[in-house]
C-alpha cells in the first residue's frame, strides 16, 4: 500500500518572510526623509531664525511668501529687514521667552518689492542642548486676503448706508476703547450737529428729499474736519464728530470752524453744540454734556437769539430749508 505523500512544511524561516511587511518609506513623520518631503511640499512657509534674526533654513513656500529666489538670498538678512515695525521683532522674543512658543501672532511684513503682506506667525522656541543658545522653528500663513476682507466687512457694518459717516457701532466701539483705557487716553471732545426742521421738511418734501439733504449734510462735515476726527451718524438728522485727543480749545476751534465754513458751503441751517471731557468722566458723560449744550443752543437759535457772535455772512442761512437744499453743492 502506497503511503499518502504530505506536502511539504514550510520552514519557520520561509513563513517569516511571507508574513512580515514590506519595508516602507514615507509613512511616519519619525522617518527624516518623509518629514524632509513634508516639510518641502508644503504650503506654508516653514522658518529657523537664531537670537539674532538670521535666517538658518527655510522651505521654498517661505521663499515664495517673501519674493526670494534662494536660500543664499534668504541668508543675507535679517527678519527686522522684512517687519513692517521692526520693534515687533523684540515683543514676539520676549513673549517666547516667557512662554515658550506663541501661535497665531500676526505681522505685517515689507517684501523687496515694497509690498506688503500680513502673516499668522506660529513660533517656538528650541535651546541647542550643548550650548543652550536659542533657536526659533516658526510656521507663517499668509492671512493678507482674509484681513483686507475682514476690514472690508467691518468697515461696512461700521458705515451708514445711506450717507457714509460711521455708525452707532463705530460709536459703540469707541467707547469701549475709552473705558478699557480710562484715564490714559487723555482728552477727547465731541461735536454734536442737529439740521434745524428736518422733521417739517421730511413730512412736507417727502423722505427722497430728505436723503439728499441728509448726504449734502455728511459730506459738508467729512470737508471740514480733519481724516482723524470721524464723523458719525446718531441717526435721524443727528451727527456727531468726535475728537480724541482733543481739549476744550481745540474742540471750540472745531465747532467754529464748522459754524463758519456753514455761511459759505453748509446745504442746510444746522445747530451744534460740544463739550471736551473734564477730569476723569467717561466718553459717555462727555457726550451727555454735548447733547445738553445742543439743546440749549438749538432753543436760543429758533428764539432768535444766536448763542454767540456769528458772521455777518451767516444771516443767509435763515432762509427756508426748502430753499437751501435747492442750492448747488459749491465747488
Amino acid at each position: 500500500m502506497r503511503q499518502r505523500q504530505h506536502p511539504e512544511m514550510p520552514s519557520s524561516s520561509s513563513k517569516s518572510k511571507r508574513t512580515a511587511a514590506p519595508s516602507a518609506r514615507f509613512d511616519s513623520l519619525s522617518d527624516p526623509g518623509t518629514l524632509a518631503l513634508f516639510v518641502e511640499r508644503l504650503d506654508a512657509g516653514i522658518y529657523i531664525t537664531d537670537a539674532e534674526g538670521r535666517f538658518l533654513d527655510a522651505n521654498p513656500a517661505f521663499l515664495k511668501l517673501f519674493g526670494l529666489a534662494s536660500k543664499e538670498e534668504l541668508a543675507s538678512a535679517r527678519v527686522s529687514d522684512f517687519l513692517a515695525e521692526p520693534e515687533r521683532r523684540g515683543e514676539l522674543l520676549a513673549l517666547l521667552e516667557d512662554r515658550g512658543s506663541v501661535r497665531s501672532y500676526e505681522t505685517e511684513f515689507v517684501r523687496r518689492d515694497g509690498s506688503r503682506l500680513v502673516l499668522s506667525d506660529t513660533t517656538y522656541l528650541v535651546r541647542d542642548p550643548s550650548s543652550g543658545a536659542p533657536v526659533y522653528h516658526g510656521i507663517v500663513v499668509d492671512v493678507t486676503h482674509a484681513k483686507a476682507m475682514e476690514a472690508e466687512l467691518r468697515s461696512q457694518v461700521m458705515r451708514d448706508a445711506l450717507t457714509g459717516c460711521y455708525n452707532r457701532r463705530y460709536l459703540l466701539e469707541i467707547e469701549e476703547r475709552t473705558s478699557q483705557g480710562g484715564s490714559a487716553l487723555g482728552s477727547w471732545g465731541c461735536v454734536f450737529v442737529d439740521i434745524d426742521r428736518f422733521k417739517k421738511f421730511n413730512d412736507e418734501f417727502g423722505h427722497q428729499r430728505g436723503d439728499d439733504v441728509l448726504q449734502r449734510m455728511a459730506r459738508f462735515l467729512m470737508r471740514h474736519v480733519r481724516a482723524d476726527e470721524p464723523v458719525i451718524r446718531l441717526g435721524g438728522d443727528e451727527f456727531l464728530v468726535v475728537l480724541v485727543g482733543a481739549d476744550e480749545q481745540r474742540t471750540e476751534d472745531v465747532a467754529k470752524r464748522l459754524q463758519h465754513s456753514a455761511a459759505r458751503s453748509a446745504p442746510v441751517p444746522f445747530s451744534l453744540g460740544w463739550a471736551a471731557r473734564q477730569g476723569a468722566e467717561s466718553l459717555e458723560e462727555t457726550l451727555e454734556r454735548a447733547d445738553r449744550h445742543l439743546i440749549s443752543v438749538r432753543v436760543l437759535t429758533r428764539g432768535g437769539t444766536p448763542p454767540f457772535a456769528l458772521p455777518v455772512e451767516m444771516e443767509r442761512r435763515k432762509t427756508p430749508i426748502s430753499s437751501a437744499v435747492t442750492e448747488e453743492d459749491p465747488k
